[in-house]
C-alpha cells in the first residue's frame, strides 16, 4: 500500500536554490532565517525538512553556510512537529561521534531525527582540509562500513567491529530513542553502490528530481532487492514552480533560468571540484533546469492543478516524501501551502491564507 504522502522543504544553508543573483531572494544563508524559514514550514503544515551538509559554501565560496548538524540540533529544540533531516557525509565524522551526536538531537527532538546519508561530490571540501577523498565506489564502501556501524550503535546495541577502517571495542550508547528503536535513516545517490546500500540499510531512499518514468525505474530495481525488514520507503527531491495558469508558471521559470545563466562563471568553478562519477552530475547535464539535486527535471511546474496531478502520479509510483525547493523560498513556500496542500487532499494554512491576502 502507499504510504500516506508527506511534504518537505529544503533548509536555505546556503542560499538559494535556483539562482543566486534574483532580486526577489537576496542571498541569506544565515541562522535566523533557517531558523525563522523551519519555524513557518512547521505552522504551514510541512513535515519535514532537509538540513543539506556542507563545511563551506559549495556554490559560492565567499558566501555563508549553515553547519548542519548544530543547527539541526537548534532546530530540534525549537519546533514541535516537523521532521529534522540533517544530511553527513561518513568522512567527516567518526561512526561512534556521530551515533552519539544522532541520538542526543533524536532526544532533543522527541523522535523527529533524521539523517541523510549522502556519498559527497565536492572534492575540495576534503582534500583543502587535509582529508582522503576516495574515489566514488571506493566512498561507498567506506560508507557501507560506516553505517554498519552506526545503525546497531543507535538502537543501543553494544558494537565490536573490526574492518577495513573502523577499529571498535564493546561500544555501546545511552539514552537510547524516547519514542522508537532509532531514528530514521534516509540514503540519497542513483549509482548501483547507493541502491544497494539503500536497500540493506535505509529506510527511505531519495531520488533526485527527474521525470516520472524514470523515477518509476528507479523505485522498481531498488525495490525488487532483497532485504531485512519493512519495505524501503521513497523520497523525491524537486524545485517547484506553482501559478494559477500554465502560463505563469512557465514565464516564472523562465525568469529563474534566465537568472541561473548568469551563475554560469561560478558553476564551472564549482564542476571543476566536483567527482564527474557522481550519477546525480551526469544527470544534471541532460536538459536545462533550475534548482539542484534534479531541480525542475521532475515536472512540477505548472498550475495548481497540474503541480497537485503530477505530484498524485509519483505519490501512486511510491513516493512518499516530496524534499521541495522553491524561490523566493518563504512567498513559495506560504504559496504551496495555501494553493496546492487543498488540492493534495491537505488542509490549507490559515497562516498562508492570510499571508497571501495581505500581500495581494
Amino acid at each position: 500500500m502507499t504510504s500516506p504522502l508527506r511534504i518537505g522543504v529544503w533548509a536555505p544553508v546556503h542560499g538559494p536554490r535556483a539562482a543566486w543573483q534574483d532580486p526577489a531572494e537576496p542571498f541569506d544563508a544565515s541562522w535566523p532565517h533557517n531558523r525563522d524559514t523551519v519555524l513557518e514550514a512547521e505552522a504551514l503544515g510541512y513535515d519535514a525538512t532537509l538540513v543539506a551538509q556542507h563545511t563551506v559554501n559549495p556554490h559560492l565560496a565567499d558566501k555563508d553556510q549553515i553547519e548542519a548538524w548544530t543547527a539541526s540540533a537548534a532546530l530540534a529544540a525549537l519546533t514541535s512537529r516537523i521532521e529534522i533531516l540533517a544530511a553527513i557525509k561518513p568522512y567527516l565524522y567518526h561512526p561512534v561521534v556521530l551515533a552519539k551526536m544522532a541520538l542526543q538531537i533524536e532526544n532533543i527532538s522527541g523522535g523527529r531525527f533524521g539523517f541523510n546519508l549522502v556519498n559527497a561530490w565536492n572534492r575540495a571540501e576534503f582534500e583543502k582540509a587535509g582529508i582522503p577523498f576516495g574515489e566514488h565506489d571506493a566512498r561507498y564502501a567506506y560508507g557501507r562500513e560506516w553505517i554498519s556501524l552506526v545503525e546497531p550503535l543507535l538502537r543501543g546495541e553494544s558494537v565490536t567491529h573490526k574492518g577495513a577502517h573502523f577499529d571498535v571495542t564493546d561500544y555501546r550508547l545511552t539514552p537510547k530513542s524516547p519514542v522508537r528503536a532509532r531514528p530514521r535513516i534516509y540514503l540519497g545517490g542513483e549509482s548501483e553502490p547507493a541502491r544497494a546500500l539503500a536497500a540493506d540499510h535505509a529506510d527511505v531512499y531519495f531520488i533526485n528530481g527527474q521525470p516520472l518514468a524514470d523515477v518509476k525505474a528507479i523505485i522498481a530495481d531498488v525495490a525488487r532487492r532483497p532485504r531485512v525488514g519493512a519495505p524501503l520507503a521513497f523520497g523525491l527531491a524537486a524545485f517547484v514552480i506553482a501559478r494559477e495558469t500554465e502560463r505563469e508558471a512557465e514565464e516564472e521559470y523562465r525568469r529563474l533560468l534566465a537568472l541561473a545563466a548568469k551563475d554560469a562563471p561560478a558553476k564551472q568553478e564549482q564542476a571543476a571540484r566536483t567527482d564527474p562519477n557522481v550519477v546525480m552530475i551526469r544527470s544534471f547535464a541532460k536538459s536545462p533546469r533550475v534548482g539542484t539535486n534534479g531541480g525542475t527535471a521532475a515536472g512540477l511546474v505548472g498550475s495548481y492543478d497540474q503541480v497537485a496531478e503530477r505530484i498524485h502520479a509519483f505519490h501512486a509510483a511510491g513516493i512518499e516524501l516530496f524534499m521541495l525547493q522553491f524561490q523566493p523560498l518563504r512567498a513559495e513556500l506560504r504559496r504551496f501551502a495555501a494553493e496546492v496542500f487543498p488540492r493534495l487532499g491537505r488542509p490549507a494554512s490559515a497562516a498562508a491564507g492570510r499571508t497571501i491576502a495581505a500581500a495581494s
